[in-house]
């Protein structure tokens, strides 16, 4: 199975996108964190889905005297995606609305996010085959790979 994941992760590389062991896709995006994230959030708008909240981790760090690198998380989603997995079952509302986080590293901005299968995949009354996963993980990848401006 390592095998398998170390092979994926490295045909992704050459796209500009990582998964990793722990679940998270990690998309490279041209511009910095905020260009990025206005592309993001455009993106989520221009899809219909709605945005609930921007959340900017390297502002907090700063009214608390803090250093921290540009980031920033985007909570959005279509009630139309989410409902029904929280139909399926109820505690999927602890991991929804979708989350993407754009951040810079070592010099690179990346966007990344959790995949949905993961994510819902531990709770009991969620089908691993339910279309609202596959509906979620191509969102995911089309939004980001749109704001990622690669």
């Amino acid at each position: 199975m390592k095998r398998v994941m170390a092979a994926a992760a490295i045909a992704l590389m050459g796209t500009g996108v990582m998964a990793g062991e722990d679940d998270i896709t990690r998309i490279k995006a041209a511009g910095d964190v905020a260009v990025t994230m206005d592309a993001l959030e455009a993106a989520v708008e221009g899809a219909g889905a709605t945005v609930f909240a921007r959340v900017d981790h390297a502002g907090g760090a700063e009214k608390v005297g803090m250093d921290l690198a540009p980031a920033q998380l985007l909570i959005f989603g279509n009630p139309k995606l989410g409902t029904p997995a929280m139909q399926d079952d109820p505690l999927a509302g602890l991991y929804l609305p979708l989350k993407v986080l754009v951040y810079e590293q070592d010099g690179q901005v990346w966007l990344a996010y959790e995949d949905p299968a993961e994510t819902l995949g531990d709770l009991e009354g969620i089908a691993p085959e339910a279309g609202y996963i596959a509906k979620m993980q191509g969102a995911l990848a089309k939004l980001t790979g749109k704001a990622s401006g690669m």
